[in-house]
């Protein structure tokens, strides 16, 4: 995309007008600059088109690579207003619920009712993919209903959805609601033994999910999860920060708003905690940096918080860590597994 903006602005005067500007031969800078913006939004326009047929794409695969061992269903589920939306037919303070997609894995051979886990996916835009295959057929084989919320924010549903984001802020009401709908609508979960599991910004959403609503989960687990975003905007680069600053999604720099970005971090809402938890994290960790979970677990520490966290040594794989297919990450997972058991299962 950007190759061409740049290619365009070649032809924009860098130092006064060109001989042809001067005799006005030529189309003005002015008239330049609106090509501009008008390319610009046409190829974010065509980046969308293929978000949305990137996903469903991923759709069909889901059935292709997780059918044989889930029942599979994709619904469509209200959760709160985005402020930032247009009023209501012109109504003040009026807005329509935001409306978001959620995956829901059901085991085909399942008997009774069984735990729920809500699984929200990473990115600062991204979406639940065929990335999480392997992940979810381990999830059916240890009876769980799974359902994965696609958040305001996610990528493939066009560009409203896209530009609804708020990271670390209504995101999460979003999959509280999307756990919810599931405890009442989905036939044969258990509404007495529900948990969340993230990775990354998954992760972040798992913890800031049991810390403002305790009473909706019994158990967490947060793989390399963002937990404090004033370091984050420290060492990351300025093109990630700018993400955060644009006027649809923090619309502030750290520097501008240091308290909004300490809202939305976990580590300084560590004293909320009271919900059973696992964190894991890996010292080669080159996105989430190791240091800002240690300062989650340092925080929950001086909280004098009871849960349980491990901090590899140089986890192959680095940020993907557990959630690669290899031989070690399943062994990772495994005590994943076994440790939202031990709250979800507690008959066994």
């Amino acid at each position: 995309m950007w190759y061409r903006i740049l290619a365009l602005l070649a032809l924009l005067p860098i130092a006064g007008p060109s001989a042809a500007l001067a005799q006005g031969d030529g189309p003005s800078r002015a008239d330049l600059l609106e090509k501009l913006e008008a390319l610009e939004k046409h190829l974010e326009d065509q980046d969308f088109a293929i978000d949305r047929l990137q996903k469903k794409i991923d759709d069909v695969l889901w059935f292709e690579r997780v059918g044989d061992v889930a029942e599979i269903d994709k619904v469509y589920i209200p959760t709160v207003p985005n402020p930032r939306g247009e009023e209501t037919y012109g109504i003040e303070n009026e807005r329509h619920p935001i409306k978001t997609w959620c995956y829901v894995f059901t085991p085909r051979d399942r008997t009774g009712d069984l735990p729920l886990l809500v699984f929200p996916h990473g990115g600062v835009h991204g979406d639940f993919n065929t990335y999480y295959t392997h992940i979810v057929r381990e999830l059916m084989a240890e009876g769980y209903v799974v359902i994965a919320p696609e958040y305001r924010g996610s990528t493939g549903y066009g560009r409203s959805t896209y530009e609804a984001i708020d990271y670390g802020g209504l995101e999460i009401e979003d999959v509280v609601a999307a756990r919810d709908w599931a405890v009442e609508a989905v036939d044969g979960v258990d509404p007495e033994h529900v948990g969340i599991l993230g990775w990354s910004h998954g992760g972040l959403i798992a913890l800031l999910s049991v810390f403002d609503h305790p009473d909706k989960f019994d158990v967490a687990y947060a793989g390399v999860p963002v937990s404090d975003l004033v370091a984050r905007m420290g060492y990351q680069t300025q093109g990630y920060r700018d993400l955060y600053s644009v006027d649809y999604h923090i619309g502030e720099t750290a520097y501008e708003n240091v308290e909004e970005y300490r809202e939305r971090s976990p580590a300084w809402n560590a004293h909320k905690l009271q919900t059973p938890l696992l964190i894991h994290t890996t010292t080669n960790d080159r996105d989430v940096h190791v240091l800002e979970v240690e300062h989650l677990i340092n925080a929950l520490k001086a909280h004098d918080k009871d849960f349980e966290y491990e901090i590899y040594e140089d986890f192959p794989g680095g940020h993907s860590m557990n959630r690669v297919d290899s031989i070690r990450a399943r062994e990772s997972r495994r005590e994943v597994y076994d440790f939202l058991g031990r709250y979800l299962k507690p008959t066994e």
